[in-house]
């Protein structure tokens, strides 16, 4: 018989992408108020995956992502999407929107995103949200799914959700518990 147990904390990863790269500092405050001190930011990348956001956003695209230091209650991703899709409505100018916002949280063995879109493969949560598991943590590293978005399976937001993982283990480590150990160079261990 499985035993209920509270789940761990999560940490909250918010991505955002903009035609208008200035418009950021802005939001990354609001957030910050919201959920805690930001303690690690990406670089900016290029959100050219998809043509999907060209008419209603313009181009070129870039995406930042920020993660928090607080770490946040699982069942808290629909009310954090419901947030964020507030946010978006509130800087819309001419029906358009300036911003996607797209929160979603890191667990060690997974990453799940936060969408208002039904699917297959989607959970639902609450508030016509719906979870997304969109990679998950094995063999040493995040491995994408069937499903997985090409942005959130390029190199790039790898290599930031990898160090966002070791950031999470760290903060959550048992007091006397060795670090776990990097992750191994690609082709050293027969995969």
């Amino acid at each position: 018989m499985s035993v209920p147990h509270d789940p761990a904390p999560a940490k909250l990863i918010i991505g955002m992408f903009m035609q208008e790269r200035g418009i950021f500092a802005e939001l990354a405050a609001e957030l910050d108020g919201l959920y805690g001190p930001i303690d690690i930011i990406s670089s900016w990348l290029a959100f050219d995956f998809t043509s999907y956001y060209t008419a209603e956003m313009g181009a070129p695209l870039y995406r930042r992502m920020v993660a928090f230091g607080p770490h946040i209650e699982q069942e808290r991703l629909p009310e954090i999407k419901l947030a964020t899709n507030l946010m978006e409505e509130q800087r819309r100018s001419a029906g358009r929107r300036r911003v996607n916002i797209d929160p979603g949280y890191l667990l060690p063995e997974r990453f799940v995103l936060a969408t208002g879109k039904n699917f297959s493969h989607r959970i639902y949560l609450k508030g016509g949200i719906y979870a997304d598991l969109t990679l998950v943590y094995t063999r040493r590293e995040f491995r994408t799914l069937p499903w997985t978005y090409p942005d959130y399976a390029a190199p790039e937001m790898i290599s930031f959700l990898t160090r966002v993982r070791q950031k999470y283990t760290l903060d959550t480590r048992r007091p006397g518990t060795p670090p776990e150990a990097p992750p191994p160079v690609a082709g050293r261990d027969g995969e």
